[in-house]
C-alpha cells in the first residue's frame, strides 16, 4: 500500500511506542465523539470506524495469541518432565510434541495478524486530525472564520496605492524575473534595501521576542530527518508540499516549527522546567503543491522565505492561556511596526491538521485592498507531544504526562516586508521606515524613490 511506503518502519515503531496522535483510549471509548469531531474537520469519519475494526481484530487475536503462548510454555515444561521419566513416557512426550508443532503454525499466523493490525492502526491514526477545542467556531471553510478584533486603521492615501509587486521593482529592491531565471517560478532576488529590510526585520523580531517576551533564541538545522516531520504533523498528509533531499533522504524544513517541536523528542522534563519558549529565524521551503494559480504575483506564496517561529512547551493546564500570550507576542511586532491588522479565529474546517485552536493574524495590504495572513498562532495540545514522545514529571508526583506544544509565526518576514512597502508608501514613491525599525537600518527614515539597483543602498537619514 502506498501509505505504508510513506510511513517507514522506524517511524511506525516510534509512533506505536507512544500510541500515536490521539489517545487510543479516546478512540476506543468515545468513537462517536471522535467521528463527529473528525467530520467537522472535513475528514471522512469512516476512518474512526476503520480504526475500531482493526483495534478489535488486534485485541481478539492478541488474546488468543497470549493464551496459546501460555499453553506452549506449560506444555514445554510437561514435555521436559515426561522425557525425564524415560521410555515409559516417551510415546506420550512425542504426542505432546506433535500437538505443540501444530500449535506453532497457529501462533505464527496470529503473530502476523497482530502485526498487520498494528500497522493498520498506526497508519489510520496518522490520518486522523486533532480534535478542535470547544471554543473553535464551527464551519467548513474560511468563510466561517470569526474576526476577534481589528487593530489600527487602514491608511488613507490621496493617490492610488500600489501593490508590492510594482513598488519593489520600481525601487530596484525586488527582482522577480532574476529570481525565476535562477530557480524557477516563485523565487525572488532581493537587492540593496530589499535585502537589508529583510535582514533588519528578522533581527528586530528576534530582539523583541528574546529581550521583551522571554524566548530563547535557537538556530536549528534547516534539514531534518523524516521522523521529525511525522512528529510535528507535516507527514504523511503534506508530503507533496515538502522538498526531499537525496541521497541522504532528509527534508528542507517547511517551517521552524518542525525542528523546534522536536527539540525534546523522547525526553522527560521536570515540571519546574516548564514553560519553555523558543524563537528561531529560519528559511522555510515549501513546494506549494496545492496552490497552483493562487498568489502567482509577488512574494505572497514563495517556495523559499524567512520566518521567525515561536514555540512554547507547557503543562496542559496552562496551554490556552499560553496561546493568548503567544498571539499577543506576535501582535506586538505589527503594533511596533505601526501596521493595521486583525485577529481571526479559524473555524473547524480551516484548522491545521495537528491543531486544536488557531488564531490567524491578517495584516492590511493597501495594494490589494484586503487583509492577508501574516501569522498563525496555534495550540496543538498533546497531539504533537504524543508523536515526539515529550513528557513531563509532575512536581507533586504522579505518573508522567504529555506536555502541550504551541507555535506561531512572529512573523513571516517576507509578508511583513510586503506590508511595510504597501502601508508605508508615499505619493513620491518613497517608503517610510517605521521608527521601531530605524535602529536596524542605520537610522534611515525613508527609502527614496527612483533608486533602481545601483542606488538601492542609499536611504534618507535624519538631518
Amino acid at each position: 500500500m502506498i501509505r505504508r511506503r510513506v510511513l517507514g518502519t522506524n517511524c511506525r515503531r516510534r509512533l506505536k511506542d507512544c500510541h500515536a496522535m490521539l489517545p487510543r483510549e479516546l478512540l476506543r471509548s468515545e468513537p462517536e465523539r471522535v467521528a463527529a469531531a473528525v467530520e467537522a474537520r472535513g475528514v471522512d469519519p469512516a476512518l474512526v470506524e476503520q480504526w475500531g475494526s482493526w483495534d478489535l481484530r488486534r485485541r481478539e487475536s492478541l488474546t488468543e495469541l497470549e493464551e496459546l503462548r501460555h499453553r506452549r510454555r506449560v506444555a514445554g515444561r510437561e514435555i521436559g518432565l515426561l522425557k525425564a521419566q524415560g521410555e515409559a513416557k516417551e510415546e506420550e512426550a512425542a504426542e505432546r510434541i506433535r500437538e505443540m508443532t501444530a500449535l506453532k503454525a497457529r501462533v505464527e499466523q496470529l503473530e502476523e495478524v497482530v502485526e498487520q493490525a498494528e500497522r493498520e492502526l498506526v497508519d489510520t491514526e496518522l490520518r486522523v486530525p486533532n480534535i478542535a477545542h470547544e471554543s473553535v467556531p464551527p464551519g467548513n471553510d474560511e468563510s466561517a472564520n470569526r474576526v476577534e478584533r481589528v487593530v489600527g486603521e487602514p491608511p488613507e492615501f490621496d493617490f492610488d496605492a500600489k501593490a508590492h509587486w510594482d513598488l519593489g521593482p520600481e525601487l530596484g529592491i525586488l527582482d522577480f524575473e532574476r529570481g525565476a531565471r535562477l530557480a524557477g517560478a516563485r523565487f525572488t532576488t532581493y537587492f540593496g534595501w530589499g535585502a537589508r529590510l529583510e535582514r533588519a526585520l528578522g533581527a528586530f523580531m528576534l530582539d523583541l521576542h528574546t529581550e521583551e517576551h522571554g524566548y530563547t533564541e535557537v538556530l536549528p538545522p534547516y534539514l531534518v530527518k523524516r521522523e521529525c516531520l511525522f512528529g510535528s504533523g507535516q507527514l504523511p498528509k503534506f508530503e507533496e508540499d515538502l522538498f526531499h533531499v537525496q541521497p541522504d533522504s532528509r527534508y528542507l524544513i517547511p517551517t521552524g516549527e518542525v525542528p523546534l517541536v522536536n527539540l525534546h523528542a523522547g525526553e522527560v522534563l521536570d515540571e519546574d522546567q516548564l514553560p519553555l519558549r523558543y524563537a528561531a529565524l529560519t528559511p522555510c521551503f515549501r513546494a506549494e503543491a496545492g496552490s497552483y494559480g493562487r498568489d502567482v504575483r509577488g512574494l505572497i506564496r514563495q517556495h523559499q522565505f524567512h520566518k521567525v517561529e515561536l514555540v512554547q512547551v507547557t503543562v496542559p493546564e496552562a496551554s490556552f492561556e499560553a496561546l493568548e500570550q503567544l498571539t499577543r507576542h506576535a501582535e506586538r511586532v505589527l503594533q511596533r511596526l505601526e501596521l493595521p491588522y486583525r485577529v481571526v479565529s479559524l473555524c473547524t474546517g480551516d484548522l491545521g491538521f495537528a491543531m486544536a485552536k488557531t488564531y490567524d493574524l491578517e495584516v492590511w495590504l493597501p495594494g490589494q485592498q484586503a487583509y492577508r495572513e501574516i501569522s498563525s498562532c496555534s495550540n496543538a495540545e498533546a497531539f504533537q507531544a504524543r508523536r515526539v514522545r515529550t513528557r513531563f514529571r509532575p512536581g507533586k508526583g504522579g505518573s508522567l504526562r504529555h506536555v502541550h506544544t504551541l507555535n506561531g509565526s512572529g512573523l513571516a518576514v517576507g509578508r511583513t516586508l510586503i506590508a511595510l512597502l504597501e502601508n508605508c508608501q508615499t505619493a513620491s514613491g518613497s517608503i517610510r521606515i517605521p521608527a521601531a525599525l530605524q535602529p536596524y537600518v542605520g537610522g534611515a527614515e525613508e527609502i527614496p524613490s527612483g533608486q533602481g539597483q545601483a542606488g538601492a543602498s542609499e536611504a534618507v537619514r535624519p538631518a
